[in-house]
């Protein structure tokens, strides 16, 4: 279900290199930020603390490790996991790792997400990987394991939101990496939209780094996204 504060819609991905340069983000934010991601570069740079550091302080965090492992270890993982206090954790949509991570997270409240095929992604992409299928048919087959298992939600394309609005119904969050504002730099995302089309293609979260983190006012640019979203939803 979609939070209805625009401000808990938007997760701001810390991708930086150290916790110090995530905290003076964080302080520079202030308010305009609820929810904020944090991945495998900031992890190895001591980021599980700063997990429980934001969540004892109100703050939502998504823990984007991208969990794929033997089943046993991703069960103990995601149960490490849930003690941290994170809102969200992602683990990629195999069926056989979704449902180690759904045992492992046991009856906390820590809602797990799949990731269907990376932004980062194309067809070429998945073919030069031994995929016979595209992009859409995958994510297709990947979101009906996950609603299948159990799964809180998906990590998907903003391209592939609304096809799984309709398969999914409204219970799945869908996640959107991939968002850029108009005139932002797509970087390596290969398959984005702009934060209010993603809306209305029935995204519930959406995951914004270097737009925000990158901007010579992130505050300001947090807002701005924030306003674009609240009319998306208006």
């Amino acid at each position: 279900m979609s939070a209805t504060d625009p401000r808990d819609r938007m997760i701001v991905a810390l991708d930086l290199p150290s916790i110090q340069e995530a905290e003076a983000l964080i302080e520079r934010l202030g308010d305009s930020v609820t929810f904020y991601k944090i991945g495998m570069e900031l992890v190895y740079s001591g980021g599980l603390d700063l997990v429980r550091q934001l969540s004892s302080r109100g703050k939502k965090v998504f823990l984007d490790l991208k969990l794929h492992d033997i089943p046993n270890t991703v069960e103990k993982a995601t149960s490490r996991v849930a003690d941290l206090g994170a809102t969200f954790l992602t683990v990629h949509a195999f069926p056989q790792t979704m449902k180690a991570a759904a045992l492992g997270r046991g009856k906390s409240s820590l809602k797990l997400l799949a990731v269907t095929v990376m932004t980062s992604y194309d067809d070429s992409d998945l073919a030069e990987a031994g995929y016979a299928m595209g992009v859409r048919d995958l994510v297709a087959r990947r979101a009906g394991q996950a609603k299948e298992i159990g799964m809180d939600g998906l990590i998907l394309s903003p391209e592939e939101v609304g096809a799984m609005r309709t398969l999914l119904g409204p219970e799945m969050n869908l996640v959107t990496p991939g968002i850029r504002p108009l005139g932002a730099f797509k970087g390596d995302q290969k398959r984005v939209m702009t934060p209010g089309e993603a809306i209305r293609a029935g995204a519930d979260y959406l995951v914004i780094g270097r737009p925000i983190t990158g901007a010579d006012q992130p505050k300001a640019a947090a807002d701005a996204i924030v306003d674009e979203i609240r009319a998306a939803i208006g």
